[in-house]
Order: C-alpha cells, then sequence, then structure tokens
C-alpha cells in the first residue's frame, strides 16, 4: 500500500497559518518532498484549501525542500502541528526523532496539534514523569469505524481509537467524517480530514 500524508490535512492548516501571518517551517523524516498519498489527489477529496495549494507555486516550492526533521529543535517555535494521513503510523509513530522532538515541546509548554491520523504519533510519547502522554487526557483521532469505512482495519499497524484507551487516554469521537476537535490544555487533536481546519484554527487561537 503507498501511502503518506493527506493532502487536505497539510493544506488546510498551511493556510490557516500562514492567513493568521506564522512563519511555517515544514519538515519530514527525509527532508526533501515528502511522500503524498495518492488517493488524496482524488478529485472526491478536493476542497477549497488544496484548490488553493494546487495553485500555489510557493507552496508547492516550500513543501518539495522540507527540512529534516533531526534538524529541528523546538527552541525558536511556538507550536508544532502534525497532518496526518495513514503514513505517520508507519514511520513517524516509531520515529525517535519524532517522539523526543514532540517531548520537547511539551516539557517546553508549548502547543501541540495533530489531526486525523497523526495523534497516532503520541503512541510511545511520554511526560518527563515516564507515563503515556495522553494518559489522562482528552483525546481524540481516526476511529474504528472511520478505519472500517476505508476498508483497512486489517491492514494498518494499530488502531488509534483502541491504542489510546489502552494507554490510558480520554478518547472521545464525534460522527465519522465529522468536524471533532478536542483541546485538552496545549493538546490540539482533531478525528478525521474534516477536522484539520478546526485543530488548526484552535492552535492559531492559543498562540494569540
Amino acid at each position: 500500500m503507498k501511502t503518506g500524508f493527506w493532502l487536505e490535512e497539510f493544506a488546510a492548516p498551511y493556510y490557516v497559518f500562514k492567513d493568521a501571518g506564522a512563519e511555517v517551517v515544514l519538515a519530514s523524516p527525509a527532508g526533501g518532498q515528502p511522500p503524498l498519498d495518492p488517493k488524496s489527489e482524488l478529485p472526491d477529496f478536493q476542497t477549497e484549501m488544496t484548490h488553493r495549494f494546487n495553485g500555489d507555486l510557493e507552496a508547492h516550492t516550500a513543501l518539495a525542500n522540507t527540512v529534516r526533521l533531526d534538524s529541528v529543535s523546538e527552541e525558536g517555535f511556538d507550536a508544532v502541528f502534525y497532518p496526518g494521513g495513514h503514513g505517520p503510523l508507519w514511520d513517524l509513530a516509531e520515529s525517535e526523532t519524532s517522539i523526543s522532538l514532540i517531548e520537547s515541546f511539551e516539557r517546553a509548554g508549548k502547543i501541540l496539534g495533530f489531526v486525523c491520523h497523526a495523534p497516532g504519533v503520541l503512541r510511545h510519547v511520554s511526560t518527563a514523569g515516564g507515563s503515556p502522554l495522553i494518559k489522562g487526557r482528552r483525546v481524540t483521532g481516526f476511529t474504528n469505524g472511520e478505519e472500517a469505512a476505508v476498508e483497512l482495519t486489517e491492514v494498518v499497524p494499530f488502531l488509534i481509537e483502541d491504542e489510546f484507551q489502552k494507554l490510558g487516554g480520554l478518547y472521545e469521537k464525534g460522527g465519522d467524517w465529522a468536524p471533532f476537535v478536542i483541546e485538552d490544555g496545549r493538546l490540539i487533536t482533531g478525528q478525521n480530514p474534516a477536522s484539520s481546519e478546526g485543530v488548526a484554527k484552535a492552535l492559531v487561537a492559543q498562540l494569540k
């Protein structure tokens, strides 16, 4: 299965941040052009924000030239945001670089934003005390029902809903495919692609 990040979950937050006047630095595990989930380019999944991205040469250039994730530190940043797509379940969820980066943002009291499958990257992230970061915290992410609807329940390395409950997270969800965003202090999570703009707007509101 060819996967990667989901275009809409990158495009919508990108423009929410840019339109708010934020300085955005794009990073990926290997640097350069990160893999895009080819399904996210299908006509059914296009939105006003993806059309805007497709016509934006500056944004395309920025995405083709992401910095390597291991070159980023929390110093100099106010927040970190992870778009979803199934890709992060395989690489970022198991990446020591990503795990320690998120932990450094959390320790510094900075804002953490994740949408759809991206909350899955929190599965091995711990608090300073060593317990799972999401334990006892309100969180959301792609539901078991949504995963079943796209027929990938048996393909993904883990199901976010099950994993979060196992880790002691206070997992919540709205209707399948409907926008649903949870803010637990500086931890902001969104359930699905429809929630990407909401997560980004919540993050910007906290920055202000």
